[in-house]
């Protein structure tokens, strides 16, 4: 057996007349707008919403709503979110764990990328479709009767309507999604060729991104809008997250990062006037994640193989008790062979004395741990032994932009993401549209969980398995009643292990039931002569 023990086993088309419009949900729409279109600024912070380097998305902040409390799934990166974004679930009810995940059945000897294509087709020929647990909004919505474009300049997007093409009604048939410049179908790819001078996708990403991101938008807006705009698109952009993640949080070429996918929401918004729907369309800014700046790296598996496990980040012939780490940036998961509850506890010790562990979730009751329930995470057969959230600080890098991190890889001067810091754990949203409230600063919790139910309440289409995240009302002009009522808690644990004090916390927000993540840390202390020292 592997790491983490055995998982369970896991049409042709053409783009006809785009224009399609489909039957009526099956209940009456919420919302009185006849167009849902959402802009993803990946890795886009809420607090560089400014005048200066974005002022389209800062007017729709200052006229709409702006849910400056907003949060991401943890683990706080693309892929995992991304899947919330789709499905309003966390990674436990939706399976898409991590960007990069171990799935024996894919590859018993690393981690695989969840969100490439083969990954994909494999997963869901083993799964019967299931590769994702839950249908997703995509999904739901063609199924009542409505065709979607989603559009992104990273393969994410493959994520939000990856099957195969159905043929049995319009809606399924004329849907399209792009990702990296791979269309499904691929009649569509001529439509969004033309868009863009006959040229094919740029797909040597540069910092910032702009060839790529300006393909993607003019794909959609110049491409499949051509003839007409269907009740929901999505539009991912890559920026500002390529870049942050090369030059940091706040460089110069991250601030010009913004700026850009800016640009291309104000040719987004220029589309929609021009075809004069702005004003009958509910129009969604959100990023994935938040981001910080990196203050160093540090060597998981080096750390462990120290303490004479046998850590690997890839196994060639694996034996039992051997531990597999994948890093994630600001996050890792760790799979120990046949789950050796012995190398698991002690792993878990190695961890919390370390310089560079903030909170650590694990399989096993261990003392000084949360579990992985805590976060969502499941608890079944599936997944890693322990989670890794990397060690984080207010402090701000050379360019004054608060929130550094000890990371898996890089060094400082680069960016990453993926830990439980307030800095990742908060992300944009903004909404602007006939059914959300003008000027309107929502300092309640909110989170990527909460669009997809929100979207098919404004739809009127019924989600076909509750979600775990919850409709957004109190943005809605429909909604006259009291703001919700906002519930908050802290986590804590603690462990003597030897003459080392470990700590750990998280703080949480929840609201109607859902609960989102503030932040979360840990530190360890030598212990002498009555003192301590943080390490």
């Amino acid at each position: 057996m592997s790491p983490g023990g055995l998982r369970p086993a896991l049409a042709a088309s053409v783009l006809a007349a785009a224009l399609w419009i489909g039957a009526v949900p099956s209940v009456a729409a919420a919302g009185t707008a006849e167009h849902v279109v959402v802009v993803v600024f990946d890795g886009m912070r809420p607090d560089f919403i400014t005048p200066q380097y974005a002022p389209n998305l800062y007017s729709l902040a200052t006229n709409g709503v702006f849910f400056r409390r907003n949060h991401p799934v943890f683990i706080s990166t693309t892929i995992v979110n991304g899947t919330a974004l789709a499905t309003g679930t966390h990674p436990g009810h939706s399976g898409i764990l991590a960007n990069t995940d171990f799935r024996e059945e894919l590859n018993s000897q690393s981690a695989v990328a969840s969100e490439v294509l083969d990954t994909i087709r494999r997963a869901d020929m083993l799964s019967g479709g299931r590769y994702l647990a839950v249908d997703t909004l995509a999904e739901q919505i063609q199924d009542a009767g409505h065709h979607t474009f989603v559009v992104g300049t990273k393969s994410v997007t493959l994520l939000h309507d990856r099957k195969l093409r159905r043929t049995d009604t319009a809606a399924h048939s004329n849907s399209v999604t792009i990702g990296r410049g791979l269309p499904l179908p691929r009649a569509a790819t001529d439509a969004m060729n033309r868009a863009n001078d006959d040229k094919a996708f740029p797909d040597t990403f540069t910092t910032p991104n702009v060839a790529s991101d300006n393909w993607s938008t003019r794909a959609l807006t110049k491409g499949l809008w051509k003839r007409g705009v269907p009740r929901y698109s999505l539009l991912w952009l890559s920026d500002p997250d390529l870049t942050q993640h090369a030059k940091a949080v706040g460089a110069p070429e991250s601030l010009t990062a913004i700026e850009t996918s800016d640009k291309n929401l104000g040719e987004v918004i220029r589309a929609l006037k021009e075809r004069g729907i702005y004003e009958k369309t509910d129009l969604f800014v959100v990023s994935d994640h938040g981001f910080s700046s990196t203050s160093r790296s540090a060597d998981i598996t080096a750390a462990l193989k120290r303490a004479n496990l046998n850590a690997f980040s890839k196994l060639e012939n694996a034996e039992a008790g051997d531990v597999l780490v994948v890093p994630l940036g600001g996050a890792a998961l760790i799979y120990v062979t046949d789950r050796t509850e012995s190398v698991i506890r002690k792993a878990a010790e190695v961890l919390q004395t370390s310089d560079f562990t903030g909170v650590l979730f694990s399989r096993l009751p261990i003392e000084g741990t949360f579990p992985l329930s805590a976060v969502h995470y499941p608890t079944d057969g599936r997944g890693p032994d322990l989670v890794v959230s990397m060690r984080w600080s207010p402090e701000v890098n050379e360019f004054e932009a608060p929130g550094m991190i000890v990371a898996t890889s890089g060094a400082r001067g680069t960016g990453t993401h993926g830990s439980l810091s307030r800095y990742d754990m908060n992300n944009t949203l903004v909404g602007r549209g006939p059914d959300l409230k003008q000027g309107l600063y929502s300092e309640i919790p909110s989170g990527n969980v909460d669009l997809a139910p929100t979207i098919l309440h404004l739809l009127g289409i019924k989600p076909k398995e509750p979600m775990d995240g919850r409709v957004l009302r109190e943005a809605l002009v429909a909604d006259t009643g009291p703001a919700p009522e906002v519930k908050e808690r802290k986590l804590e644990a603690k462990r003597r292990l030897g003459w080392m004090d470990w700590s750990q916390y998280v703080t949480i927000k929840e609201v109607d039931g859902v609960t989102y993540y503030d932040e979360g840390n840990g530190s360890s202390r030598q212990v002498s002569s009555g003192k301590a020292s943080e390490k």
